[in-house]
């Protein structure tokens, strides 16, 4: 039988599992492009995707999460901002540069990063020294797979081309010819298993409620993405197959980076649960990134949530939020107060470059 308990009492939550939010969040942009100015609440993970939405210049961006150690991931992340320039941001982070640099920059940011983050990361200075976009427990799953698994399939040269191409059809052409053999679905079925995932990369228990084989149905969505998504310009691809991003997420893009920068006093965090942050609160919220909460909830629970979110909602407030492996849709199984917006939705899921995903909704608020 299912656990109705909420996962924070079912799975720890003391350390980073993801250094990089593994979410595209160039949707959320054009999702909440109708909210600009308005009040954002946002799933912290790595602060990635909060961070993008000040590109929209928010009255408020409130980033939660219930690991103290995601929220150190955006400290550190927007003490680097506010006193960095970009390409230095870039080198401090661990998308460019080398140890000492990210050291000596360390030094500079300390003071700028709250006490108990700032405390968390003086105990993780080799992570620091390293980048901290590699620091995760996620990141490390994709580094073995990159160093154990992939010389098993293909080559160096051959990996290296796959992320090269512009063309989307020149790239299924590649993965049909080349790339898509039988050892490359034998060990990504083995290495993306239930099983291996639960030990290496995510918590078992955000897999509490999957039902069928996990492992092929992301290697179906894989195929999609190497099929029609061109590597050039894929970030978290790049990253599983180089080991580090040549595109980048989209707070750090040159487009969205100076209107960020400006916007971080409009940037807080929250330790705890979304709906714990949001109880009591007077202002409404006219959009929500919920990542991919409702993964790890059993129904009971997805209502219950659901309906304390749309409590605090503005009218015509948008709840945007990714599917893995467990279907939720707030528009059908939480209220007749939310309607979800189809065409959007899929024309978003279409473009989405971080590839795990079974569907994306941006569903609205009556």
């Amino acid at each position: 039988m299912a656990n109705p308990l909420p996962i924070q009492n079912r799975a720890s939550f003391d350390s980073i599992r993801y250094a990089n939010v593994w979410e595209d969040g160039s949707l959320l942009l054009e999702a909440f492009a109708p909210l600009r100015g308005k009040r954002m609440v946002s799933i912290c993970s790595s602060g990635d995707n909060a961070l993008a939405l000040l590109a929209l210049d928010p009255s408020e961006v409130l980033a939660v999460d219930l690991n103290p150690a995601q929220i150190a991931c955006l400290d550190i992340r927007r003490a680097a901002i506010q006193e960095l320039e970009r390409e230095d941001v870039l080198i401090f982070l661990g998308f460019r540069g080398l140890p000492d640099e990210r050291e000596k920059f360390y030094s500079l940011l300390r003071s700028r990063i709250p006490g108990s983050s700032r405390g968390f990361w003086d105990a993780r200075l080799p992570d620091v020294r390293n980048g901290v976009i590699h620091a995760g427990k996620f990141e490390r799953y994709f580094q073995a797979f990159r160093r154990w698994i992939l010389p098993l399939i293909h080559g160096k040269n051959k990996c290296n081309r796959l992320i090269s191409f512009d063309s989307a059809e020149a790239q299924a052409l590649f993965y049909d010819s080349v790339w898509n053999n039988r050892r490359w679905r034998l060990l990504f079925r083995l290495f993306f298993s239930r099983k291996v995932m639960g030990i290496m990369g995510r918590d078992p228990e955000f897999f509490r409620f999957v039902e069928g084989s996990v492992a092929d149905r992301i290697l179906k969505r894989t195929e999609f993405a190497l099929r029609n998504l061109p590597g050039s310009e894929n970030p978290w691809l790049q990253y599983i197959v180089s080991g580090n991003f040549v595109s980048l997420p989209p707070y750090l893009e040159p487009r969205n980076f100076t209107a960020v920068k400006a916007n971080l006093g409009a940037l807080h965090s929250h330790l705890g649960s979304i709906d714990g942050a949001l109880a009591g609160k007077s202002a409404e919220v006219s959009g929500y990134n919920l990542s991919d909460i409702f993964e790890y909830m059993d129904e009971s629970l997805f209502r219950q949530t659901g309906g304390c979110l749309l409590d605090s909602a503005a009218p015509a407030s948008r709840f945007a939020y990714w599917n893995m492996l467990v279907p939720r849709s707030m528009a059908s199984g939480v209220s007749a107060r939310v309607r979800a917006m189809p065409q959007l939705s899929q024309s978003l899921f279409n473009k989405d470059r971080a590839f795990f995903y079974s569907a994306f909704h941006v569903d609205e608020a009556l």
